[in-house]
């Protein structure tokens, strides 16, 4: 079973949970940018949760599935459609009729993910499937995909196929594609509020004044934003002297400050090393708000200490542990997400972000 690319978007890459171990030979973790999204698609068509799927960015790809395909949409509205029919996001979609999936510019967000049950078959380079673009490894020929190219997809499991027969018996003729009567919740990726950070290495190389207005007054994302970094826009920061710093490792959501003042949020491509002093450090927990932002949007940033960024993943974490499990039983048991949670056999915890849309 194979996808035929029709056209390939904007840009959009193959990408996994990334590429770790290696940046000691220089070599980028890449990865999605919004790693919630790609594990919720992931979870929906019953994959691991860090198998690769499509990225895309601010708009997606014209693509022609293939019957017998179970597919899930997560992150940016693209205003999607399959066959000229709306496809919802947040669902397994089971592709019943060969039809064309097409997308218009991003409603919500900037970065969509298209999973598939069974994941990409393509090969890992360095024990992942994510595309490093500058290196041109990994994903499909280390590049964006294009018009022309065959994704082929990889072998369904017992509990995927089984899923894929009760859609088929589920759909009435003339139907070009089937879904579930529910969708899960992942709407806090877009949630609106200031971006935690905590300081950075060298937060007190700059002067009081900067340590205050970084917080207290918002930055725009210009547009030298990419999947490296964000530049941002807003009250220079300064330092308190002229200090030089020796190349040392980053991570996904440093915040350089270069000498011109404005601060740079390094991304998924970052590099390995940066010789830029560092004011804070983007909670892991708000990169992917992050990463759904766009050029143009205001940033406003609130100061956490670790344990309190710390607390806030763990939550999510565990959060997105139950609802594995819960959509597991629910995919697998047809479990009627309609009535009654304790009688679904789901934690309640879980149940409240399975919205019922009718069915």
């Amino acid at each position: 079973m194979r996808i035929l690319v029709k056209k390939g978007g904007p840009l959009t890459t193959l990408q996994d949970l990334g590429r770790y171990g290696y940046q000691k030979f220089g070599v980028l973790v890449s990865g999605a940018m919004d790693d919630v999204s790609l594990r919720l698609s992931n979870l929906l068509v019953q994959n691991d949760p860090g198998e690769g799927a499509l990225e895309m960015t601010m708009s997606g790809p014209v693509l022609v599935l293939p019957a017998g395909l179970v597919f899930a949409l997560t992150g940016a509205d693209m205003k999607a459609t399959l066959g000229g029919k709306p496809v919802p996001r947040y669902r397994p979609i089971y592709v019943r009729k060969e039809a064309i999936l097409t997308f218009g510019f991003a409603q919500t967000g900037s970065r969509a993910y298209l999973s598939v049950a069974g994941g990409f078959d393509v090969p890992q380079v360095m024990e992942s499937k994510s595309t490093y673009l500058r290196a041109k490894i990994g994903g499909v020929k280390g590049r964006p995909i294009d018009k022309g190219d065959e994704l082929p997809i990889g072998t369904i499991g017992p509990h995927q196929a089984a899923f894929v027969g009760r859609m088929e018996r589920s759909a009435k003729e003339g139907d070009s594609f089937v879904t579930v009567p529910w969708s899960i919740d992942g709407s806090f990726v877009f949630a609106k509020g200031p971006i935690r950070i905590m300081e950075g290495l060298q937060y007190d190389w700059f002067t009081k004044e900067s340590q205050r207005t970084f917080v207290t007054e918002p930055y725009t994302i210009t547009m030298q934003a990419d999947r490296m970094g964000y530049r941002l826009e807003g009250v220079k920061l300064t330092f308190k002297e002229k200090r030089d710093l020796i190349s040392e490792p980053v991570t996904f959501g440093a915040i350089q400050v270069p000498a011109d003042g404005n601060p740079i949020i390094l991304m998924a491509d970052r590099q390995t090393t940066g010789g830029y002093a560092k004011i804070g450090q983007v909670a892991l927990v708000d990169l992917p708000r992050l990463a759904q932002m766009r050029p143009g949007d205001k940033i406003c940033f609130v100061w956490t200490t670790l344990t309190e960024a710390e607390k806030s993943y763990a939550k999510q974490e565990t959060y997105l542990a139950a609802l594995k499990d819960s959509l597991a039983a629910t995919l697998q048991k047809k479990i009627n997400l309609k009535g009654n949670p304790a009688a679904a056999g789901l934690p309640f915890q879980v149940f409240v972000f399975l919205i019922s849309t009718g069915g």
